[in-house]
């Protein structure tokens, strides 16, 4: 990519060959068995939690053991083992003051963001979120496997970075979620004196930050030696750490995702991105800057890209931890901790294996390069036909901001076509042919860019001024009349590069400058107009969650006069199809112009850039592309109805397990009345009738405060036995028992001479439900 400026190629060259003739940085070949261990562990809990094998209960056990006993021992006898003299200090400072930039960025952005209400509890939960890293369960076995040959001594940077957010940020996160709690409560004048102790105790009872604290003083005191009485009990509980973390890490994984909201979308992706992508470039360019008196290239340069990796290391599920302590945000941070982790492994293999590559001829990089481009845009081609299709076919097209959404899905469509184009015309020399369709590639890529602004702008204005009708033909001029006049500028203005295949750089630097200013100009656009919307949803009061679950009761009828604009919910649940990924290409494009070396970490996000950028019809197909009314529904009812049938004719009610009988006799004979009482209320149907129903989590709650159930786990599979037993079902008949917030049935139980009874509606009402006997 950087073929087109000739003073880079030199410098990565030498980058990239200066340690042809000298002993690689890392060991790649032991990370993927490394990454096989961890994660197969993981999953081996996570399938342990899903089968019920182990209880939540159970895990809390082990979860308890993990953090109050085995990191404790293992913290504290790596402190009285630590060699500070091989300690490179400005390594250290680099990573503290990473931490501490991304801490107070998402903190400032949350408290400018957020709604009043939980405003100073999300700005501590987030930062916290986007600061501590899983570093001993997970991040320590892949370091130890890339670097126990080569750097040993980088293994116990480790043990020196992590208390930086245990005994620092942490508690400034917990001072704003004591705040919160403090603001929420009722005493403001007693409470306001005990925030500061509460956060300090708070520190003090954690056993973590509390063995470091013992461990760094016995090792002065026992001068780095561990007594011999001790030694083998020290061992044994620091052994034990690994694997059991590993596996707690998997079990508290079990239901997470089913916890993720439409509304939380947002925020989950920006905080992820704050530790997946920004967290390891400010790492790896804080030590670049700091470890100047480094006199060894090849250590310097490997500090660099260790500091990368460890920014990549995922969230810890201690967050989790603090999340439900605070009652707060609980949906963003577990569902937030799960995606991470699995997002960490590729992003580490990746970055490892460029960091270990040897020097590669630039030509082969770039046509590597032309071809993921060209592999992805024929896979996102079809998913784009498919998404266009669905918005058509339901006619959302016809309403605001659905009418600007397809713009965006157009705009992908036609910047799939022209990089399919592109790879059969640049092997060419025809240089009409080249312009023509750079100009169709770049006009719809930059049009993908600023669509994600205009959509969120409209957002804003329609939540604005609700009685002002907004001009539709106004956004589609902006929306492809800018990203024209861009390409019109570099065609005529611009001078092509005549040694490079990369559209992205195909006119050199004027290229890269316009980039960057479509792509800056969309982000500040389209975040300056979701802080609004955001801000303006404080001013509406919180809504029942009862009409605005994730399942209604029925699919809700849509009325015949349909108005252009579509409502938008006072959550502030904005469409979340102005999300793009254009916020990937000004890293890269600001990367090349401001370093002249822009090493192989460029290259990974190059790669990644390219997949973003002609894979963003994935992005749409996952929000658009299975409609919920016009296919997921069907489906799913015609699926759940089959299904039923067939184990209706599979299994009669005589031919029930033993268990599954007994739990519903039990039930039905002494609990079903106490529980129509409880938590049974009458609820719309549609716009007529009315049911009685309850949620599903409702259920699971009501169950263990009686004691039918001991944790979330039991509860669960009571609700299970219950539905196959035929004593509820889910009231459209499309889902099984679910800890969520889908609707449920009791079936009436009737005897055949009550039924000539039951006449005209109240039939009709309730035929779905009854079984006769």
């Amino acid at each position: 990519t950087w073929n087109n400026l000739p003073s880079n190629n030199l410098n990565v060259s030498h980058e990239w060959g200066a340690d042809m003739d000298s002993s690689p940085s890392m060991s790649i070949d032991k990370l993927l068995p490394a990454l096989l261990e961890c994660f197969g562990i993981i999953l081996c809990g996570y399938i342990a939690g899903r089968a019920n094998i182990i209880t939540p209960t159970q895990a809390k056990g082990l979860g308890s053991f993990v953090s109050k006993f085995a990191l404790p021992a293992l913290l504290f006898k790596n402190m009285v083992l630590l060699d500070f003299g091989n300690v490179i200090w400005p390594f250290l400072w680099s990573i503290l003051i990473a931490k501490v930039t991304v801490f107070v960025l998402v903190c400032v952005l949350t408290l400018i963001v957020a709604s009043p209400d939980g405003r100073y509890s999300k700005a501590g939960l987030f930062s916290i979120f986007a600061t501590q890293s899983n570093d001993f369960a997970l991040g320590y076995p892949i370091v130890e496997a890339l670097y126990q040959s080569t750097y040993p001594e980088y293994l116990q940077y480790i043990y020196l970075v992590a208390p930086v957010s245990l005994m620092l940020l942490n508690p400034i996160g917990f001072a704003f979620c004591e705040i919160q709690k403090w603001k929420n409560g009722s005493n403001h004048q007693q409470r306001k004196l005990l925030i500061v102790g509460i956060v300090v105790l708070q520190v003090l009872k954690n056993p973590i930050v509390f063995m470091v604290v013992i461990g760094i003083i016995a090792h002065f005191a026992l001068h780095r030696t561990i007594p011999p009485f001790m030694a083998a009990f020290v061992d044994g509980l620091a052994n034990s750490f690994g694997g059991a973390a590993l596996f707690y890490l998997g079990l508290s994984m079990v239901g997470q995702l089913g916890k993720l909201t439409r509304s939380t979308v947002v925020t989950l992706i920006l905080l992820i991105t704050a530790k997946l992508l920004l967290m390891p470039l400010i790492c790896r360019e804080m030590v670049d800057l700091l470890n100047n008196s480094n006199t060894s290239a090849l250590n310097h340069s490997s500090l660099s890209n260790y500091a990368f990796l460890y920014g990549v290391f995922p969230t810890a599920p201690s967050v989790a931890i603090y999340a439900i302590y605070y009652n707060a945000e609980l949906e963003v941070v577990t569902s937030g901790m799960v995606i991470s982790t699995f997002l960490s492994a590729p992003i580490m293999y990746v970055s490892a294996w460029l960091l270990t590559m040897r020097w590669m001829d630039p030509q082969l990089l770039m046509n590597s390069l032309q071809n993921v481009s060209f592999n992805i845009s024929i896979v996102t081609l079809v998913a784009l036909v498919w998404s266009i299709t669905v918005m058509f076919l339901s006619k959302k097209f016809k309403r605001l901001p659905h009418m600007f959404t397809a713009n965006l899905f157009l705009a992908q469509l036609l910047t799939c076509i022209g990089m399919i184009l592109w790879n059969f015309v640049v092997k060419e020399d025809n240089f009409v042919g080249q312009v023509l369709t750079f100009a169709l590639l770049c006009t719809s890529l930059y049009s993908t860019f600023v669509w994600p602004g205009l959509i969120a702008l409209s957002l804003a204005l329609i939540k604005r001024f609700e009685d002002v009708k907004v001009s539709p033909a106004v956004f589609v001029i902006a929306g492809w009349g800018i990203p024209a006049i861009v390409t019109a500028v570099l065609l005529i203005c611009g001078v092509k590069s005549s040694d490079t295949i990369d559209s992205a750089f195909f006119y050199g630097k004027p290229q890269i400058i316009g980039t960057t200013v479509v792509a800056a100009f969309s982000i500040l656009l389209g975040g300056s107009s979701l802080v609004c919307l955001s801000r303006g949803s404080w001013t509406h009061s919180d809504q029942s969650q009862e009409g605005n679950s994730a399942e209604d009761l029925m699919t809700e009828i849509e009325p015949d006069n349909q108005t252009l604009i579509e409502p938008i919910t006072p959550s502030g649940d904005v469409n979340t199809g102005t999300l793009s990924n254009e916020d990937h290409l000004p890293g890269i494009c600001l990367w090349l112009l401001l370093d002249n070396v822009p090493g192989r970490l460029y290259l990974e996000l190059q790669f990644f850039c390219a997949v973003a950028n002609y894979g963003q019809g994935f992005l749409s197909f996952a929000l658009f592309g299975l409609d919920k009314h016009l296919i997921i529904l069907p489906f799913k009812k015609r699926l759940y109805s089959l299904w039923c049938r067939k184990k209706q004719e599979e299994q009669p009610q005589s031919d029930l397990p033993e268990e599954i009988r007994m739990t519903c006799t039990q039930f039905t004979k002494y609990h079903k009345d106490q529980c129509f009482q409880d938590i049974v209320k009458r609820r719309r149907c549609g716009k007529r009738t009315a049911v009685d129903s309850f949620l599903g989590c409702e259920l699971v709650q009501w169950l263990q405060q009686v004691g039918l159930a001991q944790d979330l786990g039991e509860a669960v599979l009571y609700g299970t036995r219950l539905q196959q037993g035929g004593v509820l079902q889910h009231i459209m008949q499309e889902h099984g028992f679910q800890d969520n917030r889908l609707y449920y049935q009791c079936i009436i139980t009737l005897q055949p001479k009550h039924l000539p009874k039951l006449k005209g509606k109240l039939w009709l009402n309730l035929h779905p439900f009854i079984v006769c006997l």
